[in-house]
């Protein structure tokens, strides 16, 4: 279904059906195998022990490459409609993709480095993400609202400063709430820290389908877009 969609709205309806499976998915088969309690684990929690560690790592990392596609797909959109505009920096475009790739990098070591086998590596490929995540769909909304009305409504800019909002808000508290606790899966609710815990949990779910929700709205922007992949060769004798 999603190969008939017009243009290259393909890539990120698909991004944003394949995350969704991977967060759904691990969290459903680490739950049914009692690895994690059913109230709001970590999203790497659902991911640490197998069979979901294969699940979670494999979808993830294939959801990595998928952002990292859409990323530089919207970076050449941007810049063909700068072309006719002039609305922005064409090196603050560049930026912006540069952070985006960052974040997806930072999401192909979490997908790698489980939580309980290497967690300072883990950890610090999730804060990458996250970040990096939040910094990029908030320099995409000021770029929405630079190139409005033209080339986006001025509902989907609203939309998508909503979302950049709300997720920057959440990154924060997620951050020093988990930088409170000890590393550990096995969460009971009323037990020391627990508070840190939930809240932390709350935010990095809220963060993380921010991402999902905002690339959602890259849809409609990619329905009318045609890549075309040219091959040329060379005489070389």
């Amino acid at each position: 279904m999603l190969c008939f969609m017009p243009g290259v709205a393909f890539v990120p309806a698909l991004l944003v059906c394949w995350s969704s499976a991977a967060f759904i998915i691990s969290y459903v088969i680490a739950v049914l195998g009692g690895h994690v309690e059913p109230l709001l684990p970590y999203i790497s929690d659902t991911g640490t022990k197998p069979p979901e560690s294969g699940v979670f790592g494999f979808m993830i990392n294939i959801s990595a490459f998928l952002g990292a596609t859409t990323m530089y797909i919207r970076y050449l959109i941007l810049e063909k409609q700068n072309e006719s505009s002039n609305f922005m920096s064409s090196l603050c475009n560049l930026i912006t993709l540069c952070i985006g790739l960052l974040g997806c990098f930072g999401m192909g070591i979490v997908a790698n480095f489980q939580e309980l086998a290497v967690p300072s590596v883990h950890d610090g490929g999730a804060l990458v993400a996250f970040v990096s995540g939040v910094v990029y769909i908030t320099l995409q909304s000021i770029i929405s609202f630079k190139s409005c009305p033209q080339w986006n409504s001025h509902s989907t800019c609203y939309i998508r400063m909503a979302i950049a909002v709300v997720s920057c808000m959440a990154v924060i508290p997620m951050i020093v709430c988990a930088s409170l606790i000890s590393i550990k899966i096995d969460w009971i609710p009323g037990e020391k820290d627990y508070t840190y815990h939930l809240v932390s949990a709350i935010c990095e779910w809220t963060v993380a389908f921010g991402f999902i929700f905002f690339f959602l709205t890259f849809i409609r922007d990619f329905q009318g877009v045609t890549l075309r992949i040219l091959t040329e060769i060379q005489d070389v004798f």
